[in-house]
This record gives structure tokens, C-alpha cells and sequence, in this order.
């Protein structure tokens, strides 16, 4: 089965970014230890959150605006899309990796099978 883990962060967490949690050295150690491993169907790392550009439809306009949005409090750094077992797999993957380090946090969603 097909999940996506997105690797979450929190913008006004210390730990979070450089000044704490996980090290750009132990991403890249996940990275090769959970490719290594076959499990991997694509992953990708995103730019920093105030690179944002949202759009909202209203009537026949579509508005794009560019960020950063003070609303956003978390933001998603990286995502990998995996082919595991099942759910146990998943959360073991998501476990492993350092996004779960603290400042941060790894979603686990499906993907839909359409």
C-alpha cells in the first residue's frame, strides 16, 4: 500500500530549523537508509514556507498571493511517497526518520487508490 509521510515543522518552535532538532546530516542519512531499502516510490524536499504562493477562487477570478501568511504556525518540509506492507510499516518509517525529531512531526496519509 501507498502512503505519503510529510514531514511537518512548526515555524515558532526553537528546535525546529537550525537552531535545533534534527540535523541536515541525519536527513540525509534517512534518505539513503530508506532508499536503500526499496521502499521508496519518490520524495522531494520543499523551499522554506515564506516561498508560499496560495490561490483562492471567488467568483470567475482566481487570486494568487504570495507569502508569508501569519496564519501559517506549521509547514511541510519534505515528503516521501512509500510502498510499504502496511499502516505498521508506515509508522515505523515515519518513527525512523528525523522528522519526528522534536520541532517537528511526520503526517502519514493514504494515497488514494484512484
Amino acid at each position: 500500500m501507498k502512503y505519503a509521510l510529510l514531514l511537518m515543522g512548526h515555524v515558532d518552535d526553537p528546535a525546529c530549523g537550525e537552531e535545533g532538532g534534527a540535523t541536515p546530516e541525519e536527513f540525509f542519512a534517512f534518505d539513503q537508509e530508506i532508499t536503500e531499502a526499496g521502499v521508496v516510490v519518490s520524495s522531494f524536499a520543499l523551499e522554506d514556507e515564506r516561498a508560499v504562493v496560495h490561490t483562492n477562487g471567488t467568483g470567475e477570478r482566481v487570486v494568487a498571493s504570495s507569502g508569508p501568511f501569519a496564519e501559517v504556525r506549521e509547514f511541510v518540509g519534505g515528503v516521501y511517497v512509500i510502498d510499504v506492507a502496511d499502516i505498521d510499516e508506515a509508522i515505523e518509517w515515519a518513527r525512523r526518520s528525523p522528522g519526528s525529531a522534536p520541532g517537528g512531526h511526520v503526517e502519514i496519509r493514504p494515497l488514494a487508490p484512484y
